[in-house]
């Protein structure tokens, strides 16, 4: 193993994950470094976590048993958490993987993120924001392994917004993170606003079914795009607007 690689530990509450994701989900965990510890946590006697056992084998998952001591109630929480803290502690990881659509989990993660590593979180669409934007990047697994017409397709059908100029929530954020990264012509390194914008919540242009962050910017359509040599720069129409009006 490269001694610059991170290891990450990769952590499954399996009774709220799907398990025809996992090779998409290792694939894009092997992004970021190797996962050296692999845990699924269930409880194995329930027919439910059948998909998930024929999983366990091929891709080296070791399974944890957890009891369901009350009835509807996920039993992986907990153990999860105890086992994440003790890693923690132990500082045998670099970084945190963790799969999972529940929001039960943020505390979780924030304690992490206190220690200074990454958590790389892996949900469904129905994932409660709390923990999406807790994660320092989260991905949709439905975006996972799919062509871009594909999860744009998703993308409609789970209600989200069909305009990206229309989803107040990503603009402002696009926009804040611009504006931090401007520079004294009022163009934005595209570096340094992604750099931006993951300070500030989880962002995977994935999720709106676009390859790279430049291309979700443009798609937007509200931002300007400018490539120099390997350099990509971002700017506010706005500013661009206001600039024309005060020359005027």
């Amino acid at each position: 193993m490269n001694n610059d690689e991170k290891r990450i530990a990769l952590l499954i509450d399996a009774e709220n994950a799907p398990a025809s994701k996992i090779d998409v989900v290792l694939a894009e965990v092997a992004r970021y470094g190797v996962a050296n510890v692999r845990r699924a946590y269930g409880n194995w006697k329930s027919p439910r976590l059948q998909q998930w056992e024929a999983a366990l084998h091929p891709y080296a998952i070791r399974p944890i048993q957890q009891f369901a001591y009350s009835t509807g109630k996920n039993s992986a929480d907990m153990a999860m958490t105890i086992d994440a803290m003790d890693l923690l502690r132990a500082g045998q990881v670099d970084a945190f993987a963790i799969v999972s659509s529940d929001a039960d989990f943020t505390p979780l993660v924030m304690r992490v993120l206190a220690d200074g590593l990454k958590v790389y979180g892996f949900g469904q669409r129905k994932t409660p924001e709390p923990f999406v934007n807790a994660c320092s990047l989260f991905t949709h697994v439905e975006g996972l392994g799919q062509p871009s017409s594909n999860v744009e397709a998703s993308i409609g059908a789970a209600g989200a917004p069909k305009t990206l100029s229309g989803d107040t929530q990503l603009v402002l954020l696009v926009r804040n993170a611009v504006e931090a990264a401007r520079g004294d012509d009022g163009w934005s390194n595209l570096a340094a606003v992604g750099s931006q914008i993951s300070n500030q919540a989880s962002l995977d242009p994935r999720s709106y079914g676009y390859r790279k962050l430049s291309d979700l910017i443009e798609a937007i359509a509200l931002f300007d795009i400018r490539r120099e040599n390997l350099a990509v720069l971002v700017r506010d129409k706005r500013r661009q607007k206001l600039l024309g009006e005060v020359r005027t």
